[in-house]
């Protein structure tokens, strides 16, 4: 065992300071710095120092094989390097037959209701995402609907998309909230973070199989991370938190709701609670990110600044604000609940403000629909009380009291049910 640890630290010793700056190195373990290089390589000397004091009495038979320990650095390079090429070919010219091969590893569901709105969002948020990145255009995502019946959804090497089947049914087929989750994973797939997090792991792990003593191994090692891309936990903090804000610029970019991401977490906390892992899994929610509360206030956060702050949600009591005037909250409508239902409504009036920064909307009745700004704001028919929602939307925006209007008004707008 103490050989083991011995040989381990040397190896790691030799892999940073021999290995590190040459081509194909680690350039995604968090070396990016060179104090940080000289820490760990530091730390890694008084280790092995320690552990040698702790060995010096080891007979002969046990001494440290320093040949060994070189031999298995240029295997790791060796191989680390051609998992490199494997992983850039998988992620460009290659990302055909990958997709290919994970259809055949996770089933292919030809739901068609699933199949139309996957294809009907992949379509906007592609659009919205060429404004700001044509490639995309010459290099589009690949996508489908599996067979699972988790909640998960994931964006893999080579632009390839897969979507549980799970995703659509807890949703109950919600294209704003589901627009969310693929924005998301359009964020990983555009700052490349499935080749970059698959790349954190070969190191330490093929350092592992060597430091056992089984670096006959090494080949194995890769080709079973290459063969579980899907089920690995590969995001960080960091890439995640990107991934969120830049699922909010896809998914409004794309004219979905602006409260269909704080709508979406609401939902997930109300099913499963405020747990990172229980309802998600590793892959959409890996333990070390924010907790499903977080995500939801963050989301509430991006919906105020993108209405001009006219329109916020409180995270206490979940009531609409407008203009910091207390609203309350909309009667629960389907399968949704109360808070779900209003992060919804209070979406619909920011998108009005976005819209129209430099007029005054006005709110008005047409029979079992509410409008606001002449664009559709929420469905009567679950008991909310119209006639008081035109007051407290005029009374908020500054309107006054105003008369309920029952004619159909020619340039109202449709907006997404709710």
């Amino acid at each position: 065992m103490r050989l083991f640890w011995y040989k381990t630290m040397v190896v790691l010793w030799l892999f940073i300071y021999f290995l590190l700056p040459l081509e194909g190195g680690i350039p995604m373990i968090c070396l990016h710095t060179r104090n940080l290089k000289k820490k760990l390589a530091l730390a890694l000397s008084g280790l092995v120092l320690t552990t040698s004091l702790t060995l010096s009495a080891l007979p002969a038979a046990e001494a440290f094989d320093w040949s060994n320990a070189i031999g298995s650095i240029v295997l790791v390079s060796a191989q680390y390097s051609m998992l490199n090429k494997q992983v850039a070919y998988l992620d460009g010219k290659g990302r055909g037959e990958y997709l290919n091969q994970i259809k055949q590893q996770e089933g292919v569901n030809e739901d068609p209701e699933a199949n139309a709105m996957l294809d009907r969002v992949m379509g906007r948020l592609s659009a919205a995402i060429a404004k700001t990145d044509p490639s995309i255009e010459k290099n589009p995502y690949h996508y489908f609907v599996n067979d699972s019946t988790k909640f998960n959804a994931y964006c893999t090497l080579g632009h390839n998309v897969s979507v549980n089947m799970g995703l659509f049914t807890t949703l109950n087929y919600n294209e704003d909230e589901l627009a969310f989750v693929l924005g998301h994973e359009l964020g990983h797939g555009e700052q490349h973070d499935p080749a970059n997090g698959v790349k954190r792991t070969f190191p330490i792990a093929l350092l592992a199989a060597v430091a056992g003593s089984q670096s006959n191994m090494l080949e194995a090692v890769g080709t079973n991370l290459l063969a579980n891309l899907g089920s690995a936990k590969l995001v960080t903090l960091p890439m995640e938190k990107k991934a969120d804000e830049l699922g909010f610029t896809y998914a409004t970019e794309a004219g979905y709701n602006p409260g269909a991401g704080s709508a979406l977490w609401q939902r997930v906390m109300e099913k499963m609670g405020n747990n990172r892992e229980t309802f998600l899994g590793t892959i959409f929610m890996p333990s070390d990110h924010p907790n499903n509360g977080s995500r939801r206030d963050k989301y509430t956060q991006r919906l105020y600044e993108y209405s001009g702050k006219h329109v916020n949600v409180d995270k206490k009591t979940g009531a609409i604000l407008v203009n910091k005037k207390d609203l309350g909250l909309v009667q629960p409508g389907g399968d949704m609940s109360s808070r779900e239902r209003t992060y919804l409504v209070a979406g619909s009036l920011a998108k009005v403000y976005h819209e129209q920064p430099n007029t005054q909307p006005s709110a008005e009745q047409d029979g079992s629909n509410l409008y606001f700004g002449g664009q559709r704001i929420m469905s009567l028919q679950y008991g909310d009380n119209g006639a008081q929602w035109v007051e407290k939307l005029n009374q908020a925006a500054n309107k006054g009291k105003q008369p309920v209007k029952q004619p159909v008004v020619s340039n109202k707008k449709e907006g997404s049910s709710r």
